[in-house]
This record gives C-alpha cells, sequence and structure tokens, in this order.
C-alpha cells in the first residue's frame, strides 16, 4: 500500500511539473524608435503582439517599448538585441552601416518598384540569400516600406537637376549615394530628427516614404512632394523584427512554434500590404495640403539612369566582399517582379 502510494506520489509531483513546464510563461520586451501612435506600432507591432499572446494560450506576453524607452539610439537597436539587452526590436537595417550588407539589395533604386508587399515577399523568398547578414540573431520579419520619394520644403523636384547642391536626409548608405548620384548633398540622421532640421533650415527636404507624414507632420514642414511615374519610388529602406537568438533557443518547442508561426513567409504578405495601405494613408496628407508631383515615364527614366551608377557601385562594393552583386540584383529584381504587388 505504501509503495502503491509512493508511486501515485510520484506521478502526481511529475505531472505537476510538466503542467506547471507546459504553462511556463515568458515575458517579452521589444522596443523601436518611433512612437506609441506611430502606424508601425499601432498596425504591426501591436497585431503581431496580440496574435503570438492569443497563439500561446496567454503563455507569451509581449510588451512594447516605443521611443527608445529603455534606452539608448536607434543605431543601437540591433546591438541591443544581439546582446540580449533586449529581447526584440523592430529597427531599420540602414543604422548600421556595413551590418547587412547583402540586404542592401533590396534597397537600391530600379530595384524596389513602390509596394511593400511585393518586396517585403521578394526579401523573405531570397532568405537563402542574404542569410549571413543575420547570423547573430532570430529574424521574424524582413521588410521594406513603400520606398522613398522626396518631400521638399520650398522647391518642387521634376527632375534630377533641381536637386542640385541641395541639402537632403538620406535613411541609409545606398540613400546616401542615390541622392549624391542625383546631385545633392545627402546627411544622415534618424526619422525622429528630421522635424526639427527641417524647420531649422538644417534640411531642404528629406528622402522618405509618406507613411511617416501623420507622425513627423511633413505635410506642414514640407510644400512639395514627387514620386515616379505609377507610384515608383527612388529606392527603398530594408527593417527587421529580430529577436535574440539565445532567448528564442530558451523557450520551450511548443512556444518556439508559436514564435515561428508567426514569422518571416507567414506574415510578409500580410504586413508588407499593411505598409502599402499605411503608405496611402500619408499620401492623402500631402494631397491634402501642399503638392504631390508624380513624374512622367520619360522624368522618371532621367532618375533612373543616375540610380544604375547606384547599383553599378553596390555591385563593385560586393565584388571587395566576395559576393556576385550582379547575379544579387538580377535575382532580387526577378523575385520582385513575380511578387503580387497588391
Amino acid at each position: 500500500m505504501k509503495r502503491i502510494l509512493a508511486v501515485a506520489t510520484g506521478l502526481v509531483t511529475a505531472s505537476m511539473m510538466i503542467a506547471s513546464a507546459s504553462a511556463q510563461e515568458v515575458n517579452l520586451t521589444l522596443h523601436h524608435f518611433l512612437g506609441p501612435k506611430a502606424p508601425a506600432q499601432t498596425q504591426m507591432l501591436e497585431p503581431w503582439a496580440r496574435s503570438v499572446e492569443e497563439a500561446s494560450g496567454g503563455r507569451i506576453k509581449v510588451e512594447i517599448f516605443p521611443a527608445m524607452s529603455l534606452g539608448g539610439k536607434p543605431p543601437e537597436l540591433y546591438r541591443q538585441v544581439r546582446d540580449g539587452v533586449v529581447d526584440i526590436v523592430w529597427t531599420v537595417l540602414g543604422y548600421t552601416p556595413g551590418t547587412f550588407p547583402r540586404s542592401e539589395v533590396f534597397e537600391l533604386p530600379t530595384v524596389h518598384q513602390g509596394s511593400a508587399k511585393q518586396t517585403t515577399i521578394a526579401f523573405t523568398e531570397a532568405f537563402d540569400m542574404v542569410a549571413e547578414d543575420f547570423k547573430d540573431v532570430k529574424p521574424i520579419l524582413l521588410h521594406t516600406h513603400g520606398g522613398q520619394a522626396f518631400h521638399m520644403v520650398n522647391k518642387p523636384v521634376r527632375k534630377p537637376e533641381d536637386l542640385a547642391g541641395l541639402k537632403i536626409r538620406t535613411p541609409s548608405r545606398t540613400g546616401g549615394w542615390t541622392i549624391e548620384a542625383y546631385g545633392a548633398e545627402p546627411v544622415g540622421m534618424p526619422v525622429p530628427e528630421v522635424p526639427e532640421a527641417l524647420s531649422k533650415g538644417v534640411l531642404d527636404g528629406t528622402m522618405v516614404p509618406f507613411e511617416i507624414f501623420p507622425a513627423l507632420k511633413l505635410q506642414e514642414l514640407t510644400q512639395y512632394s514627387t514620386e515616379g511615374a505609377g507610384g515608383t519610388r527612388f529606392g527603398t529602406s530594408t527593417f527587421m523584427i529580430a529577436m535574440n537568438k539565445d532567448r528564442y533557443d530558451s523557450l520551450p518547442d511548443d512556444l518556439k512554434k508559436v514564435i515561428d508561426d508567426h514569422s518571416m513567409a507567414n506574415i510578409a504578405a500580410t504586413y508588407g500590404a499593411v505598409w502599402d495601405g499605411i503608405e496611402n494613408g500619408g499620401k492623402d496628407l500631402r494631397k491634402s495640403r501642399g503638392e504631390l508631383i508624380e513624374l512622367t515615364a520619360e522624368e522618371t527614366r532621367a532618375f533612373d539612369a543616375r540610380g544604375q551608377a547606384v547599383v553599378d557601385r553596390w555591385i563593385k562594393e560586393a565584388a571587395e566582399l566576395g559576393l556576385d552583386g550582379a547575379a544579387m540584383v538580377e535575382n532580387a529584381r526577378a523575385l520582385v517582379a513575380k511578387a503580387p504587388a497588391r
């Protein structure tokens, strides 16, 4: 009888331990650089976090910390997640130049065509080509926004010569090359610093997507915006949601699956489309105040001709890293072309 009780007690204890392990709660911190009302948080990060929490049965909790509220500056976000200072970040790859050389191929003018969904799907499908860039983190989403348009304080832009000598905020290293190719002077700074720089005359304009208009109130700070024919853009920026590898590896298998089910190809089309929707909202603000200039096909070709010089420059630098940049550009263009734009 005592032996039966002992065995029963052992089984109960073991089952309690298993239940405890299976009911393990995980609290994850998610850090990013924009404000809490930015569409990036309200339309992407919050829905993603809530979906993860629901799929985990409440065992995963994701707490979002916007506006660098856990400390540091935007360029430090990648190091924060890599080093385990935070669990998850959303950040711009271009904030840490040289860290993601392969991924830059999707930023290049004439590669990105103006659809976040299209290029986000292509970026995800090309993961094997860019995987080395992300070896130190767990990628959850690699994406772009709608792409760069020019937003000018007081000068309309219809040809590259209109930009000659002007100071334009650059979103990334390749964005800086693009601005130089058009004859302007690139000025690097994180997005949150742009409004003050525009208002004080430090910048003549900025190269960003329309989606940032509500957060930065660019409709009040600029008079003119320019995009290419059919809504094409002058390159784009690449972003990632990434998780610390050790934190991911520490999760039980069932919670790893929850994260995996909410990562990469499983969410690329959804959130790419979200970014296109956000872009349209920002464009409506421009139309309500100021002038939106859509270039003709001929005018766009003048920008594309200079943009090809940026592509050639990137191919040359890629070769110095032992990469076949020409093949990467060809592959990226093919993947973008076959992906659904809307």
